[in-house]
């Protein structure tokens, strides 16, 4: 995780459950801002902090980081289930 502030456990375990996805695997080390701004704004969603633009920017990046059906229709990737 990004050494640029303190992270929560909370926040800590949502770091290890992205990089361990499925989309994890398309993933190099320049994501890594982006996993962390949505994790920043994920984590405000799910507490009720968030402003709207905050929630919109979660959907924005989890779209583009392929963590929802949309963002990976998009990206044009498909997870394999065997």
């Amino acid at each position: 995780m990004p050494k640029t502030r303190d992270w929560s456990a909370e926040e800590r375990a949502l770091w290890r459950n992205l990089w361990k996805s499925p989309q994890a695997n398309e993933w190099d080390d320049s994501y890594i801002p982006a996993v962390a701004a949505y994790i920043c704004h994920a984590v405000a969603v799910y507490d009720g902090s968030a402003s709207a633009w905050q929630a919109q920017e979660m959907r924005h990046l989890g779209g583009q980081l392929g963590l929802t059906p949309a963002g990976m229709l998009a990206l044009g990737w498909v997870v394999r289930h065997e």
